[in-house]
């Protein structure tokens, strides 16, 4: 029988002071499929990098079978296993120059995350073929930094497989993709896998994981055991205080255009956010949705001819914007991977500078405390953003967006990364704050993320308006999001 491509030995992880995990011994063997579920900061995403070679063991023994060498030394790993996840995208994001698409495929061809060397024919060929395989033809000349979130998932996953690796590493691959995405990219993985590459998924929605004969284990407390996923904590019925429209204007986009590295990714486009309205916003990976939000929070500007007014505001301002508008994007999670604690970043939402928390009153640390007990953030408030998983700083970023009780309130796949249990426990605050006069703006891909109580239902396409309509009170709409 030849080595497995990992084989871990009660391993040990420790980070930051923290055990992240703790006595765990696996073996990961050629073409395996092994599914990862727990909840959040549980370990499933640092049992990846510990697998990729990001992290080393304190304690115990990592052994490596890759192209039938057995060594210890995760160098080889480093080079040929690539870990597909946000922190993955959040390396290109962070960065102040430009990395085309074809950049990160070469970077990755190599083994490297920039791209230093002249390409060779080998490497253009090999970039040729992975393009063509993961949908990226139309992409290569992009900014990375420009993508949808969807589109930079589907990067990541072309650069993972450049070096042609003996083990594929998927962390919450399928958030943040539509159903046509997952579809796709689902049914590469799958004939990725029948060639013979190994599959490590670790996941909060086991349901969407490719067709695959899974192994499945749970992840929780770092300690990792067979356990077959159990039911997702059901979403609580969601009543938002609303109308069907007619109140007074609080965003009105006319003639807007946004275009992002030359490309045109909104517009033209006309819409208007009425008092009393909740929207639900959807659209394939690409349509603009991620951009539309970012347009209103003020973090994007029309084009010349194209306007936004925000009539709710006394002053039009950066600094009123982020007082009065709660946004959890992406790109939000990304700036936050700093040296703040959790109760830096909740407090900031007071300041609207991300980070920067001054001191706070009485009442606002008061709350601090209250948001943190019910979203189960008590223990994190003191821990440094950077130690925290994605599930973690996901939810200090949905505390800091209700904080202030804003009167937008704009989730941009905002319960991606989160576990059943804490997608529920957030969806409770929301219609105590509708009632104190907070507006809610979703986009989402899952009907499951967008619970019955929105009142209106925006569909993007191609950056332009395909519907804007009222919704039912019955929640029948939403089983099947377009």
């Amino acid at each position: 029988m030849s080595a497995p491509l990992v084989a871990l030995r009660n391993v040990d992880v420790i980070a930051g002071g923290d055990t992240h995990l703790r006595g765990v011994t696996l073996d990961v063997p050629r073409g395996a499929a092994l599914r990862l579920w727990g909840p959040n900061g549980g370990g499933k995403t640092t049992l990846l990098r510990l697998l990729a070679g990001e992290v080393a063991p304190v304690r115990g023994e990592r052994v490596y079978g890759l192209g039938g060498e057995v060594q210890r030394s995760a160098v080889r790993a480093r080079r040929s296993l690539r870990l597909v996840g946000p922190d993955a995208e959040a390396f290109y994001l962070t960065r102040e120059w430009v990395q085309t698409v074809q950049d990160v495929l070469l970077a990755a061809h190599s083994g490297e995350r920039l791209n230093l060397w002249e390409a060779t024919p080998g490497a253009q060929a090999r970039v040729a073929e992975v393009a063509a395989l993961t949908g990226l033809e139309t992409l290569l000349g992009r900014d990375v930094r420009t993508l949808s979130h969807g589109q930079r998932r589907r990067v990541m996953l072309g650069a993972a497989l450049m070096p042609a690796p003996e083990l594929l590493l998927l962390d919450e691959f399928t958030d943040g993709l539509s159903p046509q995405a997952r579809a796709e990219l689902g049914a590469l993985i799958a004939r990725v896998h029948a060639s013979g590459v190994g599959v490590v998924l670790a996941t909060h929605r086991p349901e969407e994981a490719p067709d695959l004969p899974w192994r499945t284990l749970r992840v929780q407390g770092g300690v990792v055991t067979e356990a077959a996923p159990d039911g997702d904590a059901p979403s609580p019925a969601l009543v938002l205080p609303g109308s069907s429209g007619g109140g007074e204007v609080l965003v009105a986009v006319q003639d807007a255009v946004v275009y992002r590295d030359g490309h045109r990714a909104l517009g033209p486009l006309s819409w208007t956010w009425h008092s009393g309205e909740h929207w639900l916003v959807t659209g394939e990976n690409g349509s603009g949705k991620s951009t539309l939000a970012r347009l209103i929070a003020g973090e994007l500007h029309s084009a010349l001819g194209g306007r936004v007014r925000r009539p709710f505001l006394g002053r039009d301002l950066l600094t009123e914007r982020r007082a009065q508008i709660g946004l959890v994007s992406a790109e939000s999670g990304i700036r936050q991977r700093r040296d703040w604690t959790g109760r830096e970043v909740i407090g900031s939402a007071w300041s609207g500078a991300e980070g920067f928390s001054p001191d706070l009153t009485p009442d606002q640390a008061r709350t601090v405390e209250e948001l943190a007990a019910h979203l189960a953030l008590t223990e994190l408030l003191d821990r440094g953003a950077e130690s925290l998983s994605q599930g973690q700083l996901r939810r200090l970023l949905l505390a800091r967006a209700v904080a202030h009780r804003p009167r937008l309130l704009i989730l941009d796949e905002g319960l991606d990364f989160l576990d059943g249990a804490s997608r529920a426990a957030f969806l409770t605050l929301l219609p105590g704050l509708a009632r104190a006069g907070t507006h809610v703006l979703m986009i989402a891909h899952r009907a499951s993320d967008a619970p019955a109580g929105l009142t209106h239902h925006l569909h993007l396409g191609g950056g332009q308006v395909a519907f804007s309509r009222a919704l039912r009170s019955d929640s029948a709409h939403l089983q099947a999001l377009p």
